[in-house]
């Protein structure tokens, strides 16, 4: 009878401690994948060299009238910090002067609370001065694949030197990407 007293309010303190750790760690998440395939604004360059066709005498016909088109302005690959990490990111300047960021075929580990943040700090910086200082974009849309994030008009685009997916929940950076403009 004694022990029963004993063995029932820890059972229960033990149920319960597990449903809050897994609240807040939610390990699944190691094995799942959310894949985001999004147009790019400015596509990836192909890696590979082509060989290009011979170059004809040009030809004397009118020019187009310019188009504008985005245009990657900066661009990075990313560093991995708390989790491994590959992709690049680049920010794109949009018709008309507003600004986006893109995630070209982004790898990196599912977490319970991750976001995009923009930073005023370099991509060398240590993991923690990323939590400060900072633009948020919103919650990271997957954590594979091509995705878009538009820049809310007002930030000072050339403040930004980095991007960052950061875990609020733990105040911890996944991954970090360099957006210096030249």
């Amino acid at each position: 009878m004694r022990h029963r007293r004993f063995l029932i309010p820890v059972s229960v303190f033990l149920v319960v401690a597990l449903g809050v750790g897994l609240y807040l760690f939610q390990p699944w998440r190691l094995f799942t994948v959310r894949e985001t395939n999004e147009a790019l604004l400015v596509p990836p360059v192909p890696s590979s060299t082509s060989v290009s066709a011979p170059v004809s005498a040009p030809v004397s016909t009118p020019a187009p009238a310019p188009v504008e088109t985005p245009e990657e302005v900066a661009a990075g690959e990313w560093r991995s910090l708390e989790h491994a990490t590959t992709g690049k990111a680049s920010l794109v300047r949009l018709p008309g002067g507003a600004h986006s960021v893109q995630f070209a075929s982004l790898n990196t580990s599912d977490g319970p609370d991750l976001y995009v943040y923009l930073s005023p700090h370099a991509s060398s910086s240590s993991e923690k001065t990323f939590g400060q200082g900072f633009t948020s974009l919103g919650k990271l849309k997957g954590n594979r694949g091509d995705q878009v994030y538009e820049i809310p008009a007002g930030v000072d685009v050339s403040s930004i030197r980095s991007v960052v997916i950061w875990c609020q929940r733990f105040s911890a950076g996944f991954a970090v990407a360099p957006l210096e403009q030249a």
